[in-house]
């Protein structure tokens, strides 16, 4: 287990048994702990806010249990064992990890709930991190576009794809890079939590609209060139995957956006046809 958080490398013909990290009972607890944490802390929250008198959405979550179950299967379990011998698993957890629990987790709202739930000083610490430089640095669309697609390019078009299958620890970092940036990405795009630093409909739209182009890009370069070790049957069939599963997410995504869109339209309508009243008669 030592060797295997240390990096351990075999040969490139043999990817490295993912067994020995969450076939082994005590390295996938280990794993799935953070999950559980997460699980377990979302859950406490909610019932604070129960005990309070302003009880918190139980969809919401649904939706925050549902993501942390889907971004596990990339890390620990038959999904994560799998995504070392084939290609198309491996697509599949990227899937997964970096576009679908993401989107379940950014609807559950999160940073909303720990505003409600912390106390003063830890809240308005929150705040003041969102309004700050590194709420605006990864709260831009462009950046977490770079994060996301840019990581997802880099992984499949140098040896890093090939590395991944090697090391372990290599594989791990690559698998929480894709839940991380994909969450940035989605809540860039479609904030649900107080977003100070909320660029314009327009530009996200825009920014979604190139990543899902990218997206469809890199799905027919690897199905005409496969990364290193994979067969090009493989190659395609995880191209394909790729190409229709992350196109799911995406209309997923562009739903939302529509619908924010719809109804910031609905607001100004409105606006526009009953004027504020003002005192004397004015509008």
């Amino acid at each position: 287990m030592t060797d295997a958080f240390a990096g351990r490398f075999v040969s490139p013909a043999e990817p490295h048994d993912h067994a020995s990290l969450s076939g082994d009972w005590f390295m996938a607890a280990v794993l799935a702990a953070p999950f559980l944490f997460a699980a377990v802390a979302y859950l406490a929250a909610a019932v604070v806010q129960s005990r309070r008198g302003t009880p918190w959405p139980l969809s919401r979550c649904g939706l925050w249990l549902a993501g942390i179950t889907v971004a596990a299967c990339g890390f620990v379990g038959p999904l994560a064992e799998a995504a070392h011998g084939s290609f198309r698993a491996h697509t599949l957890a990227h899937v997964l990890v970096g576009m679908a629990a993401p989107v379940l987790l950014v609807a559950a709202a999160p940073v909303t709930l720990a505003l409600r739930t912390l106390s003063v000083v830890p809240a308005r610490r929150l705040a003041r991190l969102l309004r700050g430089p590194l709420g605006r640095i990864f709260g831009n669309p462009f950046v977490a576009l770079v994060l996301n697609l840019g990581g997802l390019w880099v992984l499949h078009t140098t040896p890093l794809y090939e590395l991944s299958q090697r090391s372990a620890l290599v594989h791990l970092a690559v698998m929480a890079h894709f839940l991380v940036a994909g969450f940035l990405f989605t809540a860039s795009v479609v904030p649900v939590d107080p977003a100070p630093h909320r660029s314009p409909l327009g530009v996200r739209a825009g920014v979604l609209l190139a990543a899902i182009a990218a997206h469809g890009m890199l799905a027919k370069l690897l199905a005409a060139s496969p990364p290193t070790g994979v067969g090009s049957g493989e190659a395609l069939a995880g191209a394909q995957l790729m190409f229709y599963a992350g196109d799911a997410v995406d209309l997923v995504l562009l739903v939302a956006l529509g619908a924010e869109w719809y109804r910031s339209e609905g607001r100004r309508m409105r606006r526009a046809a009953h004027p504020i009243t003002v005192r004397g008669g004015a509008t």
